[in-house]
């Protein structure tokens, strides 16, 4: 096979903007009103509710405020410990560790990337509290299994359902199964306003709780009904709101976000149908295909044969003016995973996973011409990379 001249670059992720975005932003200067709970966001959060079936959706500054909202409404404190995949991102961990908590790091699932609930299971003891759940590249984890463990154990469960905006499991939207869930609007996510996040809130016994740790620890929300005569601060909280800037920006996202999550999905298609002779050749092995429910065609992957070919699959596709990236490095072998969690069995697919994983360009208007170059791209790679490291 001939090698692929470098031609202009296909960037690994970029924003569709839906070409309203100022207009509301102007509305909510014109409104003037530009702080956290205005019009937009009510807007955003009664989209979130409806979409997901969440008893409140309460939109965040970050993904990252959600999920540290989420440890706090768990009941997180000193001495308790929270499960979680290894193979996810540092915030997660992060918000368990800021409750004075630790978070205790399982083995995922080899075909999805999902925690494996086998691993959890096993990691259940007297101090845990709560098991905090990710749906990798919005592909649902197990997670009718680890309903019934955390049933049965009397804990919590969070959903970090970041990448998992409009997908679902069974019929059921990702973020309701949990008792809290956490959204992100990060750039690099399907829907963006450039930073931000949601809090979903299921359970309704900690919709009032969850209100009051929102809004600084006070309960103003209910003052803003008309509930009580003023609003003062009853419990710790913090100001975890997003600016109605921001929730103008990011409803123009929404207003478009099915028609965004249907060009995901069949790039995504294109990709995994692309691939297949690739994985039949044993030069790569391609996502699961999901069963049982829809993703939103958040990522696309490949894991190479071992980390010698993915650096040489990387270098070619950088080589032909490919962006690539990697993507979680297991926190229990990271400076404060070891420091402030611990880790319960072997985490062999999380260490494998993380050395040889390579995330491939998918963004709404990437287009079909430039999967194709990816593929074309990615045998070629592949093919060289994987001779190279026999």
């Amino acid at each position: 096979m001939s090698k692929l001249p470098a031609m202009s670059a296909v960037p690994f992720s970029q924003p569709l903007v839906a070409g309203t975005e100022l207009t509301k932003i102007g509305e909510a200067i014109a409104a003037g009103h530009l702080a956290s709970g205005g019009r937009f966001t009510d807007l955003c959060e009664n989209w979130l509710a409806a979409r997901t079936g969440a008893r409140r959706a309460l939109l965040s500054h970050s993904g990252t405020g959600a999920l540290e909202a989420a440890a706090m409404l768990a009941g997180l404190t000193p001495g308790d410990e929270a499960i979680m995949p290894s193979f996810g991102y540092p915030t997660m961990a992060s918000a368990v560790v800021r409750q004075g908590a630790t978070p205790v790091f399982v083995d995922v699932e080899a075909a999805t990337l999902n925690i494996d609930p086998g691993a959890a299971q096993a990691a259940v003891g007297p101090k845990t509290k709560a098991v905090f759940a990710v749906h990798y590249g919005a592909v649902a984890c197990a997670i009718d299994e680890l309903v019934e463990i955390v049933r049965a154990h009397d804990l919590s469960l969070v959903e970090d359902a970041a990448h998992g905006l409009l997908a679902d499991y069974d019929g059921r939207p990702l973020g309701s199964f949990g008792d809290l869930s956490a959204l992100s609007f990060h750039q690099t996510k399907n829907v963006t306003c450039g930073e931000g996040g949601a809090l979903l809130v299921n359970d309704p016994a900690l919709v009032e709780r969850a209100e009051v740790i929102w809004d600084k620890g006070t309960d103003r929300a209910r003052f803003l009904r008309g509930e009580v005569d003023r609003y003062r601060w009853i419990d710790v909280g913090s100001s975890f709101g997003a600016s109605e800037v921001s929730a103008a920006f990011l409803y123009a996202q929404l207003e478009i976000a099915e028609r965004m999550t249907e060009l995901r999905r069949g790039l995504w298609r294109r990709y995994h149908e692309g691939f297949a002779q690739l994985e039949a050749d044993g030069l790569a092995r391609r996502p699961a295909a999901p069963s049982g429910h829809a993703h939103n065609g958040h990522l696309y992957y490949l894991i190479l044969p071992s980390p010698l070919a993915r650096d040489a699959f990387v270098a070619d596709l950088h080589a032909a003016g490919i962006e690539t990236a990697s993507h979680y490095q297991p926190l229990h072998d990271s400076p404060a995973g070891s420091r402030f969690g611990r880790t319960v069995g072997r985490l062999v697919h999380t260490e494998q996973i993380s050395r040889t994983l390579v995330r491939l360009p998918l963004f709404a208007d990437l287009g079909a011409g430039s999967v194709d170059r990816v593929i074309e791209a990615s045998y070629y790679a592949a093919s060289r990379a994987v001779e190279a490291s026999a």
